[in-house]
């Protein structure tokens, strides 16, 4: 049986699985900082882990925008790669707490993962089913439209 053109590949399946999941985790998490932990809590966690309170807001949006940018297939490539500073330092303060996640306080096993996957979605794109492939093929439509009509 032959595969139709227009059947998105394993791989692209594959991008797609990662980059829905890496998007529900950044959106679980921007959620847990606004409504769990409050943004002026995870501010007091953030000080009392070496960084300044105010960046609290910051990883916050970039938490809520990228997650919802995975989610979407809009730009993943870059916002994977905007996502790494959020993680890397979220490493910081979990090195200290040993390998394992169950760990008290979160060990930096969870967190590792995550900035793996995210390099790995960087790498991979957008995958099926991304709002920048629509984009895509209706620039082209557009553009081969445009084409025809100057003819």
């Amino acid at each position: 049986m032959r595969r139709s053109d227009s059947l998105p590949s394993s791989s692209e399946l594959a991008a797609t699985v990662l980059r829905v999941a890496l998007g529900a985790v950044f959106l679980a998490h921007a959620g847990a900082k606004a409504f769990i932990f409050t943004l002026d809590g995870t501010a007091r966690f953030f000080e009392a882990h070496g960084f300044p309170g105010w960046t609290a807001g910051p990883v916050f949006a970039a938490e809520l925008l990228g997650g919802l940018a995975l989610l979407a297939g809009f730009r993943v490539r870059w916002v994977a790669l905007a996502l790494l500073p959020v993680m890397l330092g979220a490493l910081k303060s979990h090195l200290s707490l040993g390998w394992m996640f169950t760990n008290e306080g979160g060990g930096w096993e969870y967190v590792a993962f995550l900035i793996l996957s995210l390099i790995a979605q960087a790498l991979l794109g957008n995958g099926a089913f991304a709002v920048d492939g629509l984009l895509s093929r209706k620039s082209a439509a557009q553009g081969s439209a445009a084409q025809t009509s100057t003819s």
